[in-house]
């Protein structure tokens, strides 16, 4: 029998040159790093009648998770904005979270910018940057969370904050226990998921294994829409592979229709389920029916597990999971998941649009007066 690449850890090694790997394996560290870190921020901002959180890819996946966790917990309706400009109704009671782990993303800027000239409660997360440059300039409350990571690997610094910010506020009052919980779960997965577990014991490498060669389809519901998101994009940066995520029941209205005559072409994707034990009875039948469905036409069919009590234990332990699983199908592939050339060579391209450099000029005009 051969052995897999996943069950060798000098080719793990020699194929995840930067150690991706190890952001997975310490993710119990960062995210108690990170609720230390945010505990310490103090915000006075009172009772704010929406937030809006803006950002994009790795910094802004945070914010759909706390939208997804929060919407039965909240009194105030929270939208996450990947755009340049905030919603139409964005005023001085809306509470803006700006999150860009660079400081540097010029969506968020223009997002911090907007906030700035519609006098909104703003608070900043970020490492570095011209972000937290405008921010002490504007005496902004920021945080600064450390530095050096790859955006999506640091999400416990980039979800936890907007998490303890809820809760100085107000608006919510678990976050930090159900965060306590989880943290003490994740110690169990990430060792469970760790290299050194074999293929046989390793729920992530048999997952990886199980999807390699196909276009990975990430079904969700509820708490976990954002999940089966974060899913979707560790596969496109890590992995380097196209996939795409859905949620159910919408999924159920137009996405199942369209394995209906897939033929061959239906073999080339793979679908993961991401379950619950404590499921409600209508989505534990939709999905139920839907693999019923869908099993003639692939034979690639997986199920993830949320494991915890609390909500957000489920939702991070689950995406523990999907990280692990994304990076063991870039070594399978034999790419290095770290590196992210296409955005990077797209970044440089923009920057000669000078778009934000008019963005921080129209800042800087602000500051000086």
């Amino acid at each position: 029998m051969t052995t897999s690449v996943l069950d060798e850890i000098g080719k793990i090694r020699k194929i995840d040159k930067s150690n991706m790997l190890s952001f997975c394996v310490e993710a119990p560290k960062h995210y108690r790093e990170a609720a230390k870190i945010a505990k310490k921020t103090s915000l006075s901002y009172a009772n704010p009648e929406n937030i809006i959180i803006a950002g994009m890819g790795g910094s802004a996946i945070g914010g759909e998770l706390l939208k997804d966790w929060a919407r039965n917990k909240a009194r105030v309706p929270i939208e996450v904005s990947r755009d340049y400009s905030l919603p139409a109704y964005a005023n001085e009671k809306s509470l803006v979270l700006i999150v860009s782990y660079s400081g540097e993303t010029e969506e968020s800027l223009s997002a911090f910018l907007h906030a700035t000239k519609r006098r909104c409660m703003i608070y900043c997360i970020s490492s570095s940057g011209s972000l937290l440059e405008f921010a002490e300039k504007l005496n902004v409350p920021y945080l600064r969370v450390p530095a050096g990571m790859p955006p999506r690997a640091a999400l416990p610094y980039l979800f936890v904050p907007l998490l303890m910010a809820l809760e100085k506020t107000r608006i919510v009052s678990s976050g930090s226990e159900e965060l306590s919980e989880a943290i003490r779960l994740l110690e169990r997965i990430s060792s469970e998921n760790s290299p050194e577990k074999p293929v046989k014991d390793n729920i992530a490498k048999t997952l990886a294994s199980g999807i390699n060669e196909t276009v990975p389809v990430v079904y969700g519901f509820g708490v976990y829409r954002s999940v089966a998101q974060r899913f979707k994009q560790q596969f496109n940066e890590n992995s380097k592979v196209p996939s795409k995520w859905e949620v159910f029941s919408e999924l159920n209205h137009n996405e199942i229709v369209g394995w209906e005559k897939a033929g061959k072409l239906a073999k080339h994707f793979s679908t993961i389920f991401i379950r619950d034990i404590a499921e409600p009875v209508e989505i534990r039948r939709r999905i139920e029916i839907t693999r019923t469905l869908m099993q003639p036409n692939s034979s690639k069919l997986f199920e993830v597990w949320s494991q915890g009590k609390s909500e957000l234990a489920k939702m991070l332990s689950t995406i523990c999971i999907g990280d692990f699983t994304s990076i063991y199908l870039a070594i399978l592939r034999k790419v290095d998941p770290t590196p992210v050339k296409t955005i990077a060579l797209l970044k440089e391209k923009l920057e000669r649009n000078g778009t934000k450099k008019k963005i921080i000029r129209e800042l800087a005009k602000i500051a000086a007066k």
